[in-house]
């Protein structure tokens, strides 16, 4: 017979045996007391070598049933390696606490005046509604509880009579006469018999003490306390005499029937969404996503935080977002899966709104009635999907937006012309090629402004404006630079440098909407796009603010420079990746922030980056012509106040740009082929002081530097230029003067043609 332990002992050794090569002929005899020692020995040697005593002990299985032990041995003879260590204990208790995440104490939306204001705002309203509703209605009710009162009555008579003659005990004694227990029923009678008589007593104390209640309220009470009393026993009755199926007081309040998220719900839509790794958990059994916090309340709808099976991103349930809507039986519009910053491309938020983000009711601009405001101040922008108000700094920022036709884009670019119009001190120039008109309203408070469908005379007005904003990157950097340190530490605008007239640092801004006019046109547009580039390059710490706006964001209408240092983006809906990525920066597409998953509905919807330390969705704010008006109007009268009103009758800027080649040409001789930037600088100071005075006081390098960046829009580069001086050979930057001419004479061409 064999024993338990000996059929263990044979099992491990032809364990052993099969992992071991065999010899081709024949098989060794084991000897099991030589065969237990050697594996002590062997295990010992082991534990020896490792210096722990125990880092190879004898492989565990996993678990599963699959034989498959903790640590895999690869490779072959004495090199083999562990490569799969024992599982870690995991952080201690302290280590557990430490990286433990605190809920705040106090709730955000009561650290945040906007969503105080909201939330207050919105239980006055609604309990007031209500109030104010059964208010108006509550002689109805008192009607029609009147009416009921018969009823209430008969229903407090009959209920009395039942309870005096016990009649809930009734089936009890019935029960018994079926079962013929004489004993019991005899019980139950005596039972009975004793409570009538009980219950019989109060009655008759209770109307004696009611009648004689009444006679004293009727022979000893006021007048208006009788009526109170009247009423109050009508009204009690009537209620006692409701109908269940009809009630009395109507709802104030028609409440929406929002479907609770459940972890089986967001199960089922994942499993829709036709994935193969999901379709493979959910054939066995598994739900193939992992929660990772519980489903909770966020705002106006549900948060489900998730991880998705390895091997899949966000992006793959982005792009079926809609069927993710349909297995979730929402709109699209409600249903928005984000990414999670910080974490792993598998891990998902999903938000589900109890509304279409399109058609829930938005707060109105908290700008609207403010009268005037700073951009030195966040500008509020719009509402994300739970409701929350959306702002950024414009000032020391860029902005460009794009979209298809009609989705909402010249909306979302007035609103932040709104605001800056809203400080006196800001400085505008405002310019649209759709030619109808959509900016009118900014005419009356801007330095420039220009309207119509991309032809030569309004480009060229534009790009004369764009050529003064440019100028006055130098002079401010300039007037910046020679300030103190204890005044402008920072070497940027300030709130009060911007409030000194004398020092002309005040928020500068200008518009450009269907700037694809402009950047594509065939005269102009290369003289644009260079200085659009420069602005935003260098406008940020002077104060001055770029505003873009396109329906056609590709590599021609929007030059790869611009989209690439614009600082704040917002994207509605477009067609395709290309159009994304140009608009929200490279790789965004890649990384889920994707325009293209908004729909025809979605107006005035896209994602915003550079406003925060993530891509967010928002929903801008609508502010209809009207009251941008009204808005301008305001601004006018506060221009008016403050003395920065644009006069229409002063006389226009100078072009300095326009006649800087022709001076140049002026200073260099025809037969000096090259000339070093500062030797033209110091020319230029002495063929027109009032202008280039400024210029000549600059270093040699500065005064290279700056001649070669006001060149630059014309397309003239500066070069090497070698002269010899007293012996020596000497290279400094420079300029040939065949560069200018043929500038010069191309414009001429081009005027000639026009």
């Amino acid at each position: 017979m064999n024993h338990d332990d000996e059929n263990e002992l044979f099992n491990r050794l032809e364990a052993d045996m099969a992992t071991t090569p065999a010899p081709d002929l024949g098989a060794d005899v084991v000897d099991l007391d030589k065969a237990r020692s050697a594996r002590t020995e062997s295990a010992d040697s082991t534990g020896a070598e490792s210096g722990t005593g125990s880092a190879d002990p004898t492989p565990h299985g996993t678990g599963d049933g699959s034989g498959t032990t903790e640590r895999t041995r690869f490779g072959g003879g004495s090199g083999a390696v562990m490569v799969d260590g024992p599982a870690p204990a995991g952080p201690g208790f302290m280590d557990r606490l430490k990286g433990a995440k605190r809920r705040p104490v106090v709730p955000m939306w009561l650290k945040s005046t906007t969503e105080l204001k909201s939330a207050t705002g919105w239980a006055a309203g609604h309990y007031g509604h209500k109030a104010g509703y059964h208010a108006l209605r509550s002689p109805v009710y008192v009607a029609r509880l009147a009416l009921l009162s018969p009823l209430g009555a008969a229903k407090f008579v009959g209920g009395t009579m039942r309870w005096v003659a016990d009649r809930e005990g009734e089936p009890v004694r019935l029960a018994a006469v079926r079962r013929e227990d004489a004993a019991e029923y005899l019980k139950l009678s005596r039972q009975r018999d004793g409570r009538v008589r009980l219950r019989t007593l109060v009655v008759a104390l209770a109307s004696l003490i009611g009648l004689g209640a009444a006679l004293a309220l009727y022979v000893l009470a006021p007048g208006w306390l009788q009526m109170v009393s009247v009423g109050a026993l009508l009204l009690a009755l009537g209620h006692a005499g409701r109908p269940e199926d009809a009630p009395v007081i109507t709802r104030a309040v028609d409440l929406p029937q929002v479907q609770r998220l459940t972890s089986d719900i967001v199960a089922r839509a994942f499993a829709a969404l036709g994935i193969a790794e999901i379709n493979k958990q959910a054939a066995k059994g598994k739900p193939g996503i992992e929660f990772k916090a519980p489903i909770q309340r966020d705002g106006k709808g549900w948060r489900a935080d998730l991880d998705l099976p390895y091997g899949v991103t966000v992006s793959d349930v982005l792009d079926r977002r809609e069927r993710l809507a349909s297995g979730l039986r929402k709109s699209l519009g409600c249903v928005w899966p984000e990414p999670v910053p910080g974490e792993h491309p598998g891990r998902v938020m999903l938000w589900v709104g109890d509304q279409d983000m399109a058609r829930a009711p938005q707060p109105s601009w908290p700008l609207l009635k403010a009268g005037t405001s700073s951009l030195f101040k966040p500008v509020p922008y719009g509402t994300d999907p739970r409701g929350r108000q959306v702002g950024f700094d414009l000032m020391y920022a860029n902005f460009l937006t794009g979209a298809m036709p009609g989705r909402g884009k010249t909306f979302a670019l007035r609103i932040l012309l709104l605001a800056a119009a809203m400080d006196p001190t800001a400085e505008l120039h405002t310019w649209e090629f759709k030619g109808t008109g959509d900016f009118s309203a900014f005419a009356p408070i801007s330095h420039s402004y220009g309207s119509g469908p991309g032809d030569d005379a309004t480009v060229e007005g534009c790009v004369d404006a764009l050529t003064y904003v440019y100028g006055e990157l130098d002079r401010r950097a300039r007037v910046i630079n020679g300030l103190p340190k204890d005044i402008c530490p920072e070497n940027k605008v300030t709130p009060a440098l911007a409030k000194k007239k004398s020092l002309g640092l005040h928020p500068l801004v200008m518009s450009i909407d269907e700037c694809q006019e402009v950047f594509t046109h065939e005269k102009f547009g290369k003289k644009a796009a260079e200085l659009a580039t420069a602005i935003i390059k260098r406008g940020r710490a002077l104060g001055v603010i770029l505003l873009l706006g396109t329906q056609r964001p590709d590599a021609d209408s929007l030059p790869k420079a611009i989209s690439a240092n614009v600082g704040i983006r917002f994207c509605l809906q477009v067609m395709g990746q290309p159009e994304n990525d140009m608009v929200l920066g490279t790789s965004m597409y890649r990384n889920g922030i994707r325009a293209t998953s908004f729909t025809a509905e979605d107006l005035g919807i896209g994602y915003l980056v550079g406003a925060g330390p993530n891509p967010q969705i928002v929903r801008s704010y609508y502010i209809d012509n009207a009251n941008a008006e009204v808005i301008c109007q305001q601004a006018k009268a506060a221009r008016a106040a403050a003395g920065t009103l644009p006069n229409p009758d002063a006389p226009k800027k100078e072009k300095v740009a326009d006649t800087l080649l022709a001076d140049i040409l002026a200073v260099i001789p025809a037969d000096e082929a090259k000339v070093w930037n500062e030797t033209v600088v110091e020319r230029l100071a002495e063929l027109r002081p009032e202008r280039y005075g400024d210029w000549a006081r600059m270093s040699g390098e500065e005064q290279t530097a700056h001649l070669t960046a006001a060149l630059k829009p014309y397309g003239i580069a500066a070069g090497q230029v070698g002269r010899r001086i007293g012996g020596k050979f000497v290279n400094k930057r420079g300029i040939k003067r065949d560069d200018i001419t043929t500038v010069v004479a191309e414009r001429n061409r081009n005027r000639d043609a026009s």
